[in-house]
């Protein structure tokens, strides 16, 4: 009788443990919210999707988050904010992710970021621009990703380092495109008033634009700006450089929105992208934390593509939200928002804190590193560009090649 008791307390004591530690290895799941399908952009989400993918597999590598496995729940937004509201919702209500990551669209952002908010869960904005994500105050949204008024500042400064007296800003019709046109107007006012500027807002559905651009055949500005995404932004390029307008050697065309480390850029841009001057959050040339190595090294190992800048953003927002996770030694919303606010993580791009000011940089890195570089040649890579303004430091128009 008292084996069988020991053979039964044995028998317990092996079925709690096994409980346990099937308890403890539920996966952490993570919604994803990302283009996967037109008419959004395809290769913007898949390269979203690839960085999480590589951030999710060097975490589990690692043992995971509290002991547990990180599991990413995707869903295809298709670039649409419908899409996007009713993605967010799924994964929260039935998926029950702990998390939001990956949208890579302001108006997809705007509009899930809404769900994030009414439901209390972190939303960690991996790529969308438009400043009024941080004007809405929300305390779930984090924003460890490039901003509007980032490159606004930047574009500004690049423009009256060039001498620029005229200015056109072709913009798309969306929150991003129509709120980085009017940063930049307003950036110029105040570094450089004397430069005349406009923006024409272009519908992104269209195919024709040159109703916009050939009246500057006749009185050519002397920076033409890129305010697009692709594929809109690809057309109107390509129809500006027909065109005779940008780029010449009276007018440069500066790209705001940063496509040349697309990897379909050349396959849709040839002539039109020479000469181009580019607004970068990466090049390989520029000073970056040992992390990146790793991760750009485990990208081109997956895709066998160079690293760009999505890829870095989309690491970072699923190590930011599993650093919190770790110090907070929860998933419960409010402590996680807690170990957000005071986040002090060294990512793919540098440390990142994140800012409690209100307005444009509520929830916000602020000292995102960017570049300016030029292509000059056609099918160039990025890391064969020449890098003129490295993070930090003022662009040097003495290494710009005149188109």
């Amino acid at each position: 009788m008292r084996y069988a008791s020991h053979l039964a307390i044995a028998a317990l004591t092996m079925s709690a443990s096994l409980i346990a530690s099937a308890y403890a290895a539920d996966p952490i799941k993570v919604g994803v919210t990302v283009t996967q399908s037109p008419p959004g952009s395809v290769v913007q989400g898949t390269q979203v999707k690839d960085g999480l993918e590589v951030a999710a597999k060097m975490l589990n590598d690692q043992g995971g988050v509290l002991g547990r496995p990180i599991e990413l729940v995707v869903e295809d937004t298709q670039g649409l904010p419908e899409k996007a509201r009713a993605a967010v919702e799924k994964l929260i209500t039935r998926d029950k992710v702990v998390g939001i990551v990956g949208e890579h669209q302001s108006s997809n952002v705007l509009a899930g970021m809404e769900v994030a908010h009414r439901y209390h869960i972190p939303y960690i904005n991996t790529n969308g621009w438009a400043d009024a994500i941080r004007e809405k105050g929300y305390p779930e949204v984090f924003n460890p990703n490039n901003y509007n008024r980032r490159v606004a500042m930047a574009a500004a400064e690049t423009i009256k380092k060039l001498g620029a007296k005229k200015v056109v800003s072709f913009a798309e019709n969306t929150d991003y495109g129509i709120g980085l046109a009017k940063g930049i107007g307003e950036q110029l006012k105040a570094v450089a008033p004397e430069v005349s500027y406009r923006f024409d807002t272009l519908d992104r559905a269209a195919k024709d634009y040159l109703p916009a651009i050939l009246p500057l055949r006749s009185d050519p500005p002397d920076v033409v700006v890129d305010v697009m995404l692709p594929p809109a932004a690809y057309i109107m390029m390509n129809q500006v450089y027909e065109q005779g307008v940008a780029p010449t050697a009276k007018t440069w065309f500066y790209d705001a929105s940063g496509l040349a480390d697309y990897p379909d850029f050349w396959q849709n841009i040839k002539e039109a992208g020479k000469d181009l001057l580019v607004f970068g959050l990466y090049h390989p040339k520029m000073k970056a934390p040992e992390l990146a190595k790793t991760v750009g090294d485990a990208y081109t190992k997956k895709t066998g593509a160079q690293p760009n800048r999505l890829l870095f953003q989309a690491a970072d927002s699923l190590l930011v939200l599993a650093d919190a996770i770790k110090r907070a030694n929860s998933t419960d919303p409010d402590a996680l928002v807690k170990a957000l606010e005071a986040t002090k993580y060294t990512g793919t791009r540098g440390e990142i804190t994140f800012s409690s000011e209100p307005g444009y940089k509520y929830h916000q890195w602020l000292d995102i590193p960017y570049v300016t570089f030029q292509v000059t040649e056609i099918g160039q890579k990025v890391a064969d560009s020449p890098l003129v303004e490295q993070p930090g430091q003022p662009l040097d128009p003495s290494k710009l090649a005149r188109p």
